[in-house]
């Protein structure tokens, strides 16, 4: 068997987004099952993940050849969650970190904005820690830092 690195090096991911009434139940607890066991359960964070927003979203899927979710986000249209179009809960699973799979995310995420949406600025309520990874796909900071669920926050823009 291959070492994980190896084996997400050449591995393809395929990319789907959906809009909340054609994800699958299966799709839907995965995605429930990576969000809770990163923001709940690794980041020791009481709070409501599941918020009323989801069925107002897309949801951007990435899944390994053997059909395992390893990276999701929510992404919006303009003046639901902000006045632009926006991405949420990005969240890469804990097996399959390290190896590039967050900025292929990202990147993901900003196409299927530009494709739902066109383009458009983007706003996030980034973690603090990672101002520096956002700004390398040309967010920045937009106003002052916040806690949400005791984690520092920053919102983000990207023209």
């Amino acid at each position: 068997m291959l070492p994980l690195f190896l084996f997400l090096r050449f591995m393809t991911l395929t990319w789907t987004t959906k809009p909340f009434a054609a994800l699958t139940l299966t799709e839907l607890y995965a995605l429930l099952q990576l969000r809770s066991e990163v923001f709940v359960v690794e980041q020791t964070c009481a709070f409501q993940d599941i918020d009323g927003q989801d069925q107002m979203a897309y949801h951007l899927l990435g899944h390994s050849e053997a059909g395992e979710l390893l990276a999701y986000t929510r992404l919006f249209a303009a003046g639901i969650s902000y006045p632009e179009a926006s991405i949420g809960r990005v969240v890469v699973s804990p097996s399959a970190r390290r190896y590039g799979l967050g900025r292929e995310l990202l990147r993901q995420s900003i196409a299927a904005i530009d494709a739902l949406f066109g383009s458009q600025p983007i706003q996030i309520g980034a973690q603090l820690y990672l101002k520096e990874f956002y700004e390398s796909f040309g967010f920045q900071q937009h106003g002052e830092g916040y806690l949400e669920d005791g984690i520092p926050h920053i919102h983000m823009i990207r023209r």
